[in-house]
């Protein structure tokens, strides 16, 4: 449990820099990471960089903050907060300049200290209501 911890430790540092480096060696290049509204999965480093460089693309400024880990044998429940601010398109909704706060729970599987699958649920509908593309219930 305490090599998982670590690992993820390292891991939100991966994703807050997108560190191509960190990506090749925490990152399977076999791995497969499941996300919203993608029919098949992405692929290894590149794919995982992907995800994340999309997201910079809308929120420059994101950053992950880790908030609770559950692992047993070779898998790991994450939750995340992402906070940032909408100075690009995303989703293609311009920017707005309004700052985001949503939650993500992610699963992950690892294997010789490298993950090699994920299935990422960030809260779209949060975000989404936070940015001003979708009402919300207020």
């Amino acid at each position: 449990m305490t090599n998982h911890k670590n690992f993820f430790k390292q891991f939100v540092e991966f994703i807050n820099t997108a560190d191509e480096n960190l990506a090749q060696q925490l990152i399977n290049p076999t791995a497969k990471f499941y996300t919203p509204g993608q029919v098949e999965p992405l692929i290894g480093p590149a794919g995982y960089l992907k995800t994340i460089l999309m997201m910079r693309e809308g929120f420059p400024d994101i950053q992950w903050h880790l908030e609770e880990i559950i692992s047993e044998n070779d898998k790991s429940a994450i939750r995340f907060t992402m906070t940032g601010t909408h100075k690009g398109t995303f989703f293609g909704v311009p920017p707005t300049g309004k700052s985001i706060k949503v939650q993500a729970t992610n699963f992950y599987r690892l294997t010789n200290n490298q993950i090699t699958e994920e299935y990422g649920q960030p809260d779209l509908l949060a975000l989404l209501q936070q940015i001003g593309a979708v009402p919300t219930n207020k």
